[in-house]
Parts: structure tokens; C-alpha cells; sequence
């Protein structure tokens, strides 16, 4: 039998190549930020609404909203910054938006 070693950079088990949640997850990366142009104040008001829901339905703690809705020459934009206690809930946020 040869000994091969392990090629995975991340911290992990090497029976099966699982990695620590904690390498991918390190709470470094707290923010999710989004930005789009829309053709209407009102339209730029409901997607924030939409946003700010799904960032109460992952925070165990209150996210930090800040947000900014601006005429520019072909709509309205909106600019958002979601701010959470940890990486993990910004990540579930990320993924329920898409």
C-alpha cells in the first residue's frame, strides 16, 4: 500500500476530504451589497422592501441596512448594503436571493 499524501489546501478530514466550515466561513465577509437601476422610484422601493425582508428572515441579530435610492440618467438606482452579525447569515441571504 503507498502513502499518498493529502493535496487539499483547507483544513479537513483526510478520510474523506471534508472541510471545516469554519476555512469557507470565516466571518471576515459580513456584507452582501446590491445595486440596480430601475425604472421607477416606486419599483426601487419595492425591491428594497423585498431585500430588507429577506435580510430579517436570516438575522438572528438586527442587520445593519443602509441604502440609497438616486435618480441617474436612465432610472432610479438603488444602492444597498446588508451588514450581519456573521458570515454564515450573509451567505444564506446571498443564496436566497438567487
Amino acid at each position: 500500500m503507498t502513502n499518498s499524501t493529502n493535496k487539499c489546501s483547507a483544513n479537513e478530514t483526510p478520510a474523506c476530504c471534508c472541510v471545516d466550515v469554519g476555512t469557507i466561513i470565516d466571518n471576515e465577509d459580513c456584507t452582501a451589497e446590491y445595486e440596480h437601476v430601475f425604472a421607477s422610484e416606486a419599483e426601487a422601493k419595492d425591491k428594497l422592501a423585498m431585500l430588507t425582508q429577506a435580510a430579517k428572515t436570516v438575522e438572528t441579530t438586527p442587520c445593519e441596512i443602509n441604502s440609497q435610492i438616486e435618480k441617474v440618467a436612465n432610472g432610479v438606482k438603488l444602492t444597498a448594503k446588508f451588514t450581519f452579525c456573521c458570515g454564515a447569515e450573509c451567505m444564506i441571504f446571498q443564496l436566497k436571493l438567487r
